[in-house]
């Protein structure tokens, strides 16, 4: 099936999957002759993403969609693995993506910097909720946690906070080729949550430090206070029978 993008009779026809393939295999052989590092997106399956670093960034980007059907191709073109080149850093993304030509489509993702507000406001919100590392990059952390990443002032960028480019000739202000793209970072966030981190400018070991350490000053600013729930030294030896022997 083929679609006119610019409505001048010049119909730009679908490449099938096997024609993506096949120009892929072309480029990454190229790229790796020419001693080029590149970064493709694998995905093993019909599912995209699995984790929920993976999953909640997919479900965020599907929000901001100018054109339904350039998702769904998107989604085509990452797991025929047209996304040959993928590259994280801080507050950008620069892609390569495989389509009817054989030279690559160049992509390039950029997202707003936080602000210092949001950070102060991530970091209050995660005081005696983030108990470790580890557990934060399961996504295994409280539900109300996640409203600091999804919600409207969290850490997941809105869609005002993302800007795309892509050199291909379509007219969407999100062409499949950058739906690709976007659903290959939620695949690396599947394997690598650090990298949600890195995207957003945040130091993950930092952030955590200082939401426990906010927490363990609230604590320290309580120390003197007296509770009813502690134990006077003379209860606690009568208690556990201590200098009554």
């Amino acid at each position: 099936m083929s679609r006119s993008y610019w409505n001048t009779g010049t119909d730009y026809a679908q490449p099938d999957t096997a024609q993506l393939k096949r120009n892929v295999k072309q480029t990454l052989n190229k790229e790796r002759t020419n001693g080029r590092v590149m970064q493709p997106v694998s995905i093993q399956g019909r599912k995209i993403v699995s984790s929920w670093w993976g999953q909640a960034w997919c479900d965020n980007l599907e929000k901001y969609a100018d054109y339904e059907s350039r998702l769904e191709r998107g989604k085509r073109y990452v797991r025929t693995g047209a996304v040959v080149d993928l590259k994280i850093q801080k507050g950008k993304v620069l892609a390569r993506v495989q389509g009817r030509r054989k030279t690559p489509y160049k992509i390039e993702i950029r997202i707003s910097p936080l602000s210092e507000e949001r950070c102060q406001y991530a970091i209050a919100a995660c005081e005696e909720k983030i108990e470790n590392l580890e557990r934060l990059m399961k996504g295994d952390f409280p539900e109300e946690l996640k409203e600091v990443f999804l919600g409207e002032n969290g850490l997941f960028p809105a869609p005002k906070e993302i800007g795309f480019t892509c050199s291909c000739p379509d007219w969407a202000l999100m062409c499949k080729h950058v739906a690709a793209v976007l659903y290959g970072i939620g695949a690396r966030f599947d394997e690598n949550p650090l990298l949600f981190f890195e995207l957003r400018g945040i130091d993950v070991e930092r952030f955590v430090d200082v939401a426990l350490a906010s927490h363990v000053d609230k604590m320290l600013e309580h120390a003197d206070v007296h509770s009813d729930r502690v134990i006077e030294e003379e209860n606690w030896m009568e208690l556990f029978g201590i200098g009554l022997l």
